[in-house]
Order: structure tokens, then sequence, then C-alpha cells
């Protein structure tokens, strides 16, 4: 059996990676300034996190939802305590996608409507209703294209207002700083803005932190940048540093019911164990505070490099957009460099997602190595 050929693949096989270093098979080291689409929260084999999940793999590593699982509540609670969103309730899933499909669901449940508005450029994950709200035709299959949704600019209110005034929209879906889409995001006042109107037609706001969440952007969740509450919040990849977790923090206006959403994996033993050691080491070392040093470093650093057009984000979640296509620069930056950065919907930008530990230094060495790929190119 061969695998079905769905990914375009470097040739570059992985055998180890510590902390912000992955080393292939020929021994090669590269600095990971991608850490796997903006998975790798803590840094590759963090040892609290490696200790914590080989101890629980000695004494539980699955069993179903319908027992008591204490680590559960302990990882609801210290997500609670983090995020600053204390009253708020977690259901835990296995992935984004499937986080955002139940935040849908969990919305339609909640008011008894259907249509959905998302936003230009979005991505909200490749399943059902996730990928109907995710601003690509090439992804949708015609199954999915059933859904009920509305694509609309990002920062402009009255459009927002004018479909919600309709009367059946379910949701709103927005991510709190873009990611593939290429790291727009919303003005304060439109987030706002955007919270008065969901609230005035019983529409429930759902903010796609799969990304943007767990620190990356300087505070917990990039929406807090913004002074609002979301009624809904999924998350996902930086959640279990690599395994596979996601969740939806849902907010007191809604009530559970048995039933109602349901998982297999999602909330093992394992994956829980996973989920507490990214947040008690994100604690631990205070990264939120090492997001934001880097972050300023960042920009100060980046005015070196000559032909920038803009850098995009907050925190470690940045794009360094071009007025070229950076297909072979970033091949470059791979190959020659040693060095992953990612790619986004928009060609000319570079999206930067390291583990929450990088450092300064690593930040000159890409700078470095920026203008050299540059002028490279050049000749």
């Amino acid at each position: 059996m061969n695998l079905f050929n769905v990914y375009p693949l470097y040739n570059i096989t992985p055998v180890k990676a510590v902390d912000c270093t992955i080393i292939d098979d020929k021994g090669v080291e590269y600095l990971d300034l991608y850490s796997g689409h903006g998975v790798i929260s803590i840094g590759h084999t963090q040892p609290d996190y490696v200790a914590k999940l080989k101890n629980q793999l000695d004494h539980l590593g699955f069993y179903s939802n319908a027992i008591q699982n204490p680590l559960q509540v302990e990882l609801a609670q210290k997500l609670g305590k983090l995020s600053g969103l204390e009253d708020y309730e977690l259901f835990l899933c296995s992935s984004g996608a499937e986080a955002n499909e139940n935040a849908l669901k969990l919305a339609s449940f909640h008011n008894g409507k259907s249509r959905v508005v998302a936003f230009d450029n979005s991505f909200h994950g490749r399943t059902s209703a996730a990928v109907a709200v995710t601003d690509n035709k090439k992804i949708v299959a015609p199954l999915n294209a059933q859904q009920e949704v509305t694509f609309l600019p990002l920062n402009q209110i009255d459009l927002v207002e004018a479909e919600l005034a309709k009367g059946d929209v379910t949701a709103v879906i927005i991510e709190g700083i873009q990611g593939v889409g290429g790291l727009d995001q919303g003005t304060t006042e439109f987030f706002q803005a955007l919270e008065k109107a969901c609230k005035k037609h019983d529409v429930v706001l759902i903010l796609d932190e799969v990304q943007s969440g767990y620190g990356r952007s300087g505070k917990f969740f990039a929406f807090q940048h913004h002074g609002i509450n979301a009624d809904i919040i999924s998350v996902a990849k930086g959640m279990g540093n690599g395994f596979p977790v996601g969740a939806i923090l849902i907010s007191p206006k809604f009530e559970a019911s048995f039933g109602l959403l349901g998982t297999t994996f999602g909330g093992s033993h394992l994956s829980c164990a996973a989920g507490i050691a990214v947040l008690d080491v994100i604690e631990k070392l205070d990264l939120q505070k090492n997001v934001n040093e880097v972050y300023e470093y960042f920009l100060e650093k980046i005015k070196e490099v000559e032909g920038i057009k803009q850098v995009k984000g907050k925190g470690l979640m940045l794009g360094v957009e071009f007025d070229f296509d950076v297909a072979a620069l970033r091949k470059k930056l791979i190959i020659e460099k040693h060095i992953f950065t990612g790619s986004a919907n928009n060609k000319n930008l570079l999206r930067i997602l390291p583990p929450l530990t990088v450092k300064k230094a690593d930040i000159d060495t890409f700078v470095k190595a920026l203008k050299e790929s540059l002028e490279e190119l050049k000749a």
C-alpha cells in the first residue's frame, strides 16, 4: 500500500528535535521557526512534558468518557486560571477542525438558526462545517458546500450588521489572527462592534484561537488584545505540543445536556497529561513574557532587512511580506540555510511561528540568513 499523495514533501527526514532545533537523518540541524504549523508551543521534547507523558503512559493511556477522569478536571481548572476564563466550561476533543465543528453545532443548537458568517481568507479546518466556513473553494467539496455560509471582508462592520439583521445567522466565526490566510486581523474597533452586534441579534460569537491561542499572540488568546469576550473559543495546535488535543471553551450562557456533544478520543488520559504539561511549562517558564520580549526584538531586528513590505501579526505569530512570491526564498531558507518557515495563501508572505521558547539569538540567525538569501537570489 502507498500513501495517498496529498502532501508536496521536502526531501528532509527529521529523526530528533530539541527545543527549537530539528535534526534530520543525516545529522543536519535545522532552526525551527514554524513549529509544524504552530503546534510546538513549549519546545520540542521539553523534559517536563516528556516525563509527564511517559509517566501517564505507564499508568493509563485511554479509556472512554463514560468514566471519571480527574485529569480532565485538572486541565480545565488550569486552563481557566491561565487564560483568565475560569467561569467558562471545557469540552475536549482531538483537533482544531473538530473543535470548530462542535462550536458551530453548539451555536446552532443554542439559537435554532443555521447560517454562518465567516470572513475572507479564513481557515477553520477541513471537515464538514469547518471547511464550509473556510474561504478556499479548492478544498470545499460539493457535500460541504451545502452549508449556509456568507463570507465578508474583515473590518467592515456595516456589512456584518446587515447580515445579522436578517435574523437567520446562528454564529459569526472569526480567527483572533488569521493563520493560513496571511496574518490579517480585525481591528479593536471592529472586534468590539462585532461583539455588540452578535449580542443584539442573538448570534453566537466564535473565536477560532486554534493557531493564535495559548500565548502565541503575547496574550493567552489573541482576542484578549481587544477587550472583548467570546461565546465559544476553539483551541488545538499549541494545546498539546504535538499530541493531538483540541477543545472548545464555552461561556456560561450555554446549557449542557447529556449527548449534546460527544467524542471518542477527546479528553483521553494521555491527551490530558499533554495538555496539563503544556500549561505547567507555560506558567513555569513565563513563556508569554518571552513571546512579548522576542516579538519586540524581532520588530527591531527585521528592520535590517531591505525590501520588506510589512510585518504582520502579533507576538510569535508573524508574517514577513515582500512584493514578490517567496516560494524560492522559503525553499532556499530550508534547503541551504536550514531554517523552517511557513507559507500562506498570500504568496508574498513568509510565516514565522516558532516555539514560544525561541531566543533572540535565533532571530539573529534568521535575519542573517534572510539577508544572505535575498542577496543570493538577486545574483
